[in-house]
């Protein structure tokens, strides 16, 4: 039996606060090991494509966002993809509000917040987070390919999640599409500013990585492309809406 193993056996009196701070740490630390050993853990192919719909809790049913997210996650639903979302309102309400008359499945991933709202009544299967870093987590497992729609700063997290788990390569050949005029000044600063610092702090091809599109329609034709190899890939035949 090695010295480590005999220090864990050995009891900790509870009045020895650095000692308990020790097993307090090795012992989270070692459920992360724990959890990241479970995420190795992957289908060998999916029975559905989903597509992940990111967007602001704040628009309002009749804004122009809010009725191009709807008819993009129908427009999506039909081609048989199943639809992701955060399970709030706004953005989310309106992308798992366009699936309900396709027949896809409507996914909410939700952060329990003291100020948040129920999850939205389109959800069909709705899971609870109580950390912004395993739900976010929770989306890169579940997901092929993401939009983006106008959003705050939980959107921008979000999206600069996938965007840097694609720049190293954690995810690969997975579409992050943003839509709207909101997005290509952010990208742009990014190219532009981070290529000019005194030592470049991202590659050319890093700016790259998001692809900016004006409207709804963009964002669908790039998914239809990609959904058909993906179909391919996965020896699917043909994916309509489930019933």
């Amino acid at each position: 039996m090695s010295t480590t193993d005999i220090s864990r056996t050995n009891p900790v009196s509870l009045a020895d606060e650095d000692a308990v701070k020790k097993v307090l740490v090795d012992s989270v630390l070692g459920l992360w090991d724990v959890v990241n050993n479970l995420t190795r853990l992957q289908p060998s192919k999916r029975d559905r494509y989903r597509v992940t719909i990111f967007g602001s809790a704040r628009a309002k049913p009749g804004t122009i966002a809010y009725e191009e997210t709807k008819r993009a996650a129908s427009a999506l639903a039909e081609m048989g993809c199943d639809i992701i979302t955060g399970g709030g309102p706004g953005l989310m309400q309106a992308a798992n509000a366009g699936v309900e008359t396709a027949g896809a499945h409507s996914v909410g991933i939700r952060i329990d917040l003291p100020f948040e709202q129920e999850v939205n009544p389109f959800v069909e299967l709705a899971f609870e987070h109580r950390t912004f870093f395993t739900r976010l987590h929770h989306f890169v497992l579940a997901s092929d390919a993401f939009i983006v729609a106008p959003g705050g700063i939980g959107t921008v997290l979000e999206m600069m999640l996938i965007w840097q788990l694609l720049q190293v390569r954690h995810l690969q050949d997975t579409p992050l599409i943003l839509v709207g005029k909101l997005w290509p000044g952010l990208v742009d600063w990014v190219r532009d500013q981070m290529l000019s610092f005194e030592t470049p702090l991202i590659n050319p091809e890093d700016a790259d990585i998001p692809v900016c599109v004006s409207n709804a329609d963009e964002a669908i034709a790039i998914i239809r492309e990609h959904h058909q190899k993906w179909t391919a890939k996965n020896g699917v035949l043909s994916q309509p809406a489930a019933g």
